[in-house]
């Protein structure tokens, strides 16, 4: 089941982000796909800032692939692997731990290859007709089809 949301502008997708922080649970992974510049990052700032706290500043992991953030209950980890050559890379950034107690927000998820588990959150950012525009296609596992019912309703 893909639920479709449509996303007018970067306030919708802090909207949903917001929304899925509160269903989210350690151990989670939440893979984030789209091209450059479709709002991966706006997305992860939006939910590691709702589990956290709204200062919290969140900036884009794409030198240093890993940030880390205490969060309520958990660490969440925020992975930028754009610049990852190869998949085995990611044991020497943590992720191990970071997917058997965290919660881990992955940009470019592709490039963990075989090593990006089948039990996650898959959201792909598109962009939309208008330059702030966005649509979510958002697909998960069976433990997140039943979690993300009460958003479904609302998309």
């Amino acid at each position: 089941m893909i639920i479709v949301i449509k996303l007018p502008d970067e306030a919708a997708t802090v909207g949903l982000a917001t929304r899925l922080a509160t269903i989210a649970r350690p151990g989670d992974i939440i893979a984030l796909k789209g091209d450059l510049g479709a709002g991966k990052t706006t997305f992860a700032r939006a939910f590691i800032r709702a589990r956290t706290t709204a200062a919290e500043e969140v900036p884009s992991p794409t030198f240093t692939l890993v940030q880390t953030y205490a969060g309520d209950d958990t660490t969440i980890w925020h992975f930028d692997l754009y610049r990852l050559i190869r998949a085995d890379e990611s044991w020497e950034l943590g992720i191990e731990e970071a997917f058997a107690s965290g919660i881990s927000l992955i940009e470019w998820p592709d490039r963990l290859g075989r090593l990006l588990p089948p039990y996650r959150l898959e959201i792909t950012l598109a962009f939309g007709r208008r330059p702030e525009a966005r649509r979510a296609l958002i697909d998960g596992d069976a433990d997140w089809r039943t979690r993300l019912r009460e958003i479904a309703a609302d998309a």
